[in-house]
């Protein structure tokens, strides 16, 4: 019999044994999704692009993008509460819609991870060729700096869960010095521009055939990949104290800290710029780091990249993390080829063949690099894959929830009557937000760029769902799930009313 008072009989009812070692608090967990959501990498990744297709007006964007986002972040906390274990999503739709579907999920989602570790790290190699490089960086280069990203990253990782915490922290600090501090001095004493330019556009509708709701929709695609990231924490629940009141606490508070911090240093910087017309035109490359710089003056050119440059380093960090996390828990269950390897928990108690695995992987995502500037086209492949997954997610919720298959009330966090019209208004915003940012945009796609890039990214996860498909057709992994890790035949909530 399992003390199901304790965290370890809890996971045994979900028919896993204590591997991870719970040392997370509840701080660590949110340092994790703050890091992974990561303000700087979010903002300064779409604010360039944002400008370009909707000018200073491309805030709203991200109002919208963050309002939507929430109503997706309620619905993850809420089934985190219920099922605190390491595997998130995959976990989550394998109970509730099926081994099958669980699968796709994981599936998609592993890849989508992936890409983001190597939009990440391509995005924050800029940063370190402008700390101690010169000149232009080339193709090449770039990519190169962004395997030293990757490296380090993992380096990191294989210390331990200790380190990974001092290291976040330090993230923590950076993003705070970088995004708050400065973005509140701008506000105070850097104003160039009234509040009545967040409602122009300064022309920037020409990129976008002269058509200002299309440059809006593309910027509010852009914009999604701000909101990425607070899902990282539901992916050391088997690592955290208290995981049902801890996990979905730090996810939401996560998540709204740092989308406010993004809300912050995008007004600041738009209302900061001497010159927007710049930024519209594309003339100006990086709207903060100019923002900034002039506000503060030259000396800050260094200090600045410096702080951006940690953030980002903490953001691949975290995300490798939890990468290392997803993998586990889907080798855990034989879901993957040569999972008894992919399953190994070394002796610092982290599952270090997933997180080399992965980071090799996401290397390997960096040779899209070598076709000119590939930020627009990563962000979007990124973006895609993890709007496909919160659109799934949250379609399972609701049809469990309606079905009784799930009964939200069970868990910690609990949204009550609110939950289900939260849950509905989530699935509304995810159809359109991933149908906006599957939409083929030839402005998003590296200049001179070939069709293949223009639909990078309907026909990338096109070949994911079909080999996905293909892959449970032919292996049947759902079959191969450990006896003890399939979970009992749902009993719809109207039964175990009567019932009791």
């Amino acid at each position: 019999m399992h003390d199901t008072h304790t965290d370890a009989g809890e996971l045994a009812e979900y028919g896993y044994r204590q591997e991870l070692k719970r040392t997370l608090s509840a701080w660590a967990v949110f340092a994790i999704g703050f890091a992974t959501i990561s303000p700087v990498v979010g903002v300064y990744a779409v604010v360039q692009l944002g400008f370009v297709f909707a000018g200073p007006a491309w805030i709203w964007a991200v109002v919208v993008a963050f309002l939507g986002q929430l109503l997706v972040a309620l619905v993850y906390a809420e089934l985190s509460s219920q099922f605190p274990v390491t595997g998130g999503v995959y976990q989550w739709v394998r109970r509730l819609g099926g081994p099958r579907l669980g699968w796709l999920v994981g599936w998609i989602y592993l890849a989508s991870a992936v890409a983001s570790l190597t939009t990440v790290a391509y995005l924050g190699a800029a940063w370190l060729h402008m700390l101690f490089g010169e000149g232009t960086l080339s193709s090449t280069t770039h990519v190169l700096l962004g395997v030293v990203f990757v490296a380090v990253a993992l380096g990191i990782n294989l210390l331990g869960v200790n380190p990974v915490k001092h290291f976040l922290n330090a993230g923590i600090i950076a993003e705070g010095v970088a995004s708050i501090a400065v973005s509140v001095f701008l506000l105070l004493f850097v104003h160039n521009n009234g509040f009545g330019i967040l409602f122009e556009t300064l022309g920037a509708e020409s990129a976008s055939g002269g058509s200002a709701l299309a440059g809006f929709l593309t910027a509010l695609a852009v914009a999604g990949w701000a909101f990425l990231g607070f899902d990282a924490t539901t992916q050391v629940a088997e690592e955290t104290e208290q995981p049902r009141r801890n996990v979905p606490r730090a996810l939401l508070r996560a998540y709204l800290f740092v989308a406010l911090t993004v809300l912050l240093t995008g007004l600041a910087v738009t209302l900061a710029l001497r010159n927007p017309e710049d930024a519209v035109s594309g003339a100006l490359a990086d709207p903060v780091f100019t923002a900034v710089t002039e506000g503060l003056g030259g000396w800050s050119e260094k200090p600045f990249i410096l702080l951006v440059l940690i953030a980002f380093i903490a953001c691949a960090i975290s995300i490798q993390t939890y990468i290392g996390r997803a993998v586990f828990s889907f080798a855990r269950d034989r879901q993957l080829p040569f999972s008894a390897k992919l399953a190994t928990v070394g002796p610092r108690q982290i599952p270090y063949v997933s997180l080399i695995a992965t980071a090799v992987l996401a290397c390997l995502g960096l040779l899209l690099g070598l076709n000119g500037n590939a930020a627009a086209t990563l962000i979007a492949f990124g973006s895609g894959g993890f709007y496909f997954i919160f659109l799934t997610v949250a379609v399972v919720a609701l049809v469990a929830r309606l079905t009784g298959r799930w009964n939200p009330a069970a868990g910690q966090l609990r949204l009550g009557r609110a939950g289900l019209a939260i849950n509905v208004l989530a699935v509304v915003w995810l159809l359109f937000e991933a149908v906006n940012i599957a939409w083929p945009r030839v402005e998003l796609a590296p200049a001179g760029g070939s069709w293949v890039q223009v639909w990078a990214v309907i026909l990338v996860f096109s070949v994911l769902l079909v080999a996905g498909l293909v892959y449970i057709l032919i292996a049947k992994p759902h079959t191969k799930l450990p006896a003890a890790a399939i979970p009992p035949p749902a009993t719809p909530t109207s039964e175990k009313v009567k019932a009791s």
